[in-house]
This record gives structure tokens, C-alpha cells and sequence, in this order.
């Protein structure tokens, strides 16, 4: 017997100036009135496939179960697939496009059950072009599997092991030193690294931070900054200045409180950061950290 879902959890980079999520939704609502749809972000960067991965990434542990549909897709209407997954045994079903942005979040679901193909054109709507699968396809399939359509019933059944895999930055070790990158900045200006507590316990509780050359992708362009951060647990306890917090997510984020960590720093997503130990000298005498930062471009 098929699972009836009650929640679609929706995240996009639709944003909320145009109609589009509100069509989405509206779409839902008239083949499943009974469902209840939540707006997990509409403000990934258009087109960032990787942003939305980690968003969604981030969110998955809080996430109802249900269905979840996720649609950056900057290569709809081409020859990419459009998915539905499996997890929990069926406890929940991931919908959205076989681009890399569903792979993390399934992985911290347990890994992906059975898997489909949108082949089965009865359970999409007719579509004037094919440049709006969230509402033409992925927005009622979700609907219909709130109705309790069977995975099965939606198209061509796949090997979930062929599914696209995430793009995943993992930090490195290089020279006793964390090399790692700003993989989100919040609105408060929060800049949260890919390097968890965990990972740095054995360099002490003040870093030595270096915001050096700039990675694939990055938003600005910097010269060398170097500082040294206390990890501290809250905002409050950062005192005067920047301080490396562990935040909601268990992850260190250079932040400021009261303040944005990426203004002051002029950084953002994809800037690379490296954590290591103070030097015996540095441990004595503060780092020196007035430096120029070059114009962003």
C-alpha cells in the first residue's frame, strides 16, 4: 500500500518578486487540498545548484516528514532527469531534479530507497513550454504523492546508485593547517565554514584564521587577512571584535556580534579559509590585522 503524505517541504530559487512559488503551490493545493505546504528558502542564488544542495542539506534533519521538493535547475527543459527518491522506507520522497542538488540531503536521510524517472506524463500538467518543471512536473507529482500515488506509478524506475552525486567541499589538511572555504554567508552576515569544532580541537581554543586567495566560485576578491579568533559558543561571548562561533549547525562560522562577519571581512561563499595553530610568538603577541582590502569587482 502507498504512503500518504501530509507535508510538502519546498525550497527553490524562485525568489518571491514573481508569481512563481505562488503557482507551485496554488498547483498542489487544487490536486491536494488536504496537504499543507512549507517554504523552506526561495532566495538560493539563481542557478546555484550547490547552495541550494547545502541548504537543503542543512535543513533535512528538520524537515517533517513528507515529501520534499527542491528546484534549482538551470538546465530545465534539457535532457537532465527529472527525479523522485525514496528514504526512510518510504517515510519520505525527495523530488526535483537529478542535478546534484538532492544527493546530500538524501545521504543524511539514510540513502536513497526506490528511485524513479517523471517519465509518466499522466501525473504532470500539460505545459505551453518547457521551462517551469516545478509547476508543470515537480509540483504535482509532489501533490499526487500527497494523494498517495505509488512511487512506482510516476515513470521509469532507476538505479538510485546513478543518481548525480552533490558536489561536497571537504576540507584538507595541508601542513599542519585546515584549509577549508566560507560555504554560506547567512543575512546577519554569518560566514559558516565547511570545518566543523571537532576537526580543529587539537590547535587550542584561539585559531590563527587566514583569508587567503580566492576559490572557484568565490564572490569577492581579497588580499591576505589574518586573525586570531577564540572559538566561543555564542554570539554574546565573541565580545569586541570577530570570533569564531559553533553554530545552530554544529559548524564553525566567523562571526561578529551585532555586526556582519562578511562586510568587515568583504568575504563571502567560496573564500578560502585556513585554521591552524598560533605560533609561540603569536600566542604572546597579537596578530597583526590591519590590511587593505582590494575594491570587490
Amino acid at each position: 500500500m502507498a504512503n500518504k503524505y501530509e507535508t510538502v517541504s519546498f525550497l527553490s530559487d524562485y525568489g518571491t518578486r514573481d508569481e512563481f512559488v505562488g503557482v507551485v503551490k496554488s498547483v498542489i493545493y487544487e490536486i491536494a487540498p488536504q496537504s499543507r505546504v512549507v517554504d523552506l528558502t526561495h532566495e538560493i542564488e539563481p542557478f546555484d545548484v550547490r547552495a541550494g544542495s547545502l541548504s537543503l542539506a542543512r535543513s533535512v534533519s528538520y524537515i517533517a516528514s513528507g515529501v520534499v521538493l527542491a528546484v534549482v535547475d538551470p538546465g530545465v527543459g534539457s535532457s537532465r532527469r527529472a527525479v523522485a527518491v525514496e528514504v526512510l522506507d518510504g517515510k519520505g520522497v525527495f523530488v526535483g531534479p537529478d542535478n546534484g542538488l538532492l544527493a546530500m540531503a538524501i545521504a543524511l536521510a539514510g540513502g536513497a530507497g526506490r528511485a524513479v524517472c517523471l517519465t509518466n506524463t499522466k501525473y504532470h500538467l500539460a505545459s505551453p513550454g518547457e521551462t517551469f518543471a516545478g509547476r508543470d512536473i515537480f509540483g504535482p507529482v509532489a501533490a499526487h504523492l500527497c494523494n498517495g500515488v505509488d512511487l512506482s506509478e510516476l515513470g521509469e524506475m532507476i538505479d538510485p546508485a546513478l543518481l548525480l552525486p552533490g558536489v561536497v567541499p571537504i576540507p584538507r589538511e595541508e601542513k599542519g593547517a585546515l584549509h577549508g572555504e566560507v560555504t554560506w554567508v547567512d543575512r546577519f552576515g554569518n560566514c559558516q565554514l565547511n570545518i566543523g569544532p571537532d576537526e580543529v580541537a587539537s590547535m587550542g581554543e584561539v585559531l590563527r584564521v587566514e583569508i587567503g586567495s580566492v576559490l572557484s566560485g568565490a564572490s569577492v576578491s581579497h588580499e591576505q587577512v589574518v586573525r586570531s579568533l577564540k572559538i566561543v559558543r555564542s554570539y554574546d561571548a565573541i565580545g569586541s571584535g570577530l570570533g569564531l562561533v559553533v553554530d545552530s549547525y554544529g559548524m564553525l562560522s566567523i562571526c561578529v556580534d551585532r555586526g556582519s562577519a562578511a562586510r568587515e571581512l568583504s568575504i563571502g561563499q567560496g573564500d578560502l579559509v585556513i585554521l591552524s595553530r598560533l605560533t609561540e610568538t603569536e600566542q604572546t603577541k597579537p596578530i597583526p590585522t590591519p590590511v587593505k582590502i582590494a575594491p570587490k569587482r
